[in-house]
């Protein structure tokens, strides 16, 4: 697997570059958010590279740091996002305005993404809550801490409701998500939307 490359840049577009390197070309796919980052056909480049294999093709992913190609393996591994979506998600915000959006379960601005629908972003905050926070800055993690000091904290009705609403979005039938909800409400535990979806997936799953 090709996991970094250096050389010369020799094509430049908003979404791809080809790298010169030895006399061999090599296409790599990449977000707005690194092409800002490179200089002018002909400087020198570096990228992070990510292997996609498929049967019939192999593609090149780069990134300018280490952390973005980290963020695009974890949004590639949610059902439903591909690495044409996840390249879009990176073109359309930086890592930390994922992570964050992700931790604060923001659905609006995950949503603005084109191609991510609510049912997506649903996905990504269950699968990616505790996953993400491998990746988040220290800047990051200030502000969210800072955003949960002053918010008020839902009510228990709102929160049922939230997490009601986001098992019948994922196409579950109201009747069964809520037996599904009552039951993760007995069980115990933190009482979250996300606590609660995680516990009552899992219990569904059974």
């Amino acid at each position: 697997m090709i996991a970094h490359l250096s050389g010369k840049l020799l094509l430049k577009g908003a979404t791809s570059v080809v790298i010169d390197i030895g006399g061999v070309g090599y296409e790599v796919t990449i977000p707005l958010s690194t092409a800002y980052e490179l200089g002018e056909t002909g400087s020198d480049v570096s990228l992070r590279i990510y292997t996609h294999v498929r049967e019939e093709a192999l593609q090149l992913y780069g990134f300018q740091t280490g952390r973005e190609r980290e963020l695009f393996t974890l949004l590639i591994s949610v059902s439903g996002i591909g690495t044409k979506s996840a390249i879009a998600m990176l073109s359309s915000m930086n890592a930390d305005e994922i992570a964050g959006a992700i931790r604060t379960n923001n659905l609006a601005r995950l949503t603005s993404v084109p191609g991510i629908g609510r049912k997506t972003a649903e996905r990504l905050v269950i699968e990616l809550r505790d996953k993400i926070l491998q990746i988040s800055s220290p800047a990051l993690d200030e502000t969210i801490a800072a955003g949960n000091g002053k918010a008020a904290k839902p009510s228990l009705d709102t929160v049922y409701d939230d997490a009601l609403e986001a098992l019948i979005s994922l196409g579950y039938a109201k009747p069964v998500a809520d037996r599904a909800l009552k039951t993760a409400m007995t069980d115990g535990g933190e009482i979250s939307v996300q606590a609660l979806l995680r516990r009552s997936l899992r219990n569904l799953s059974k």
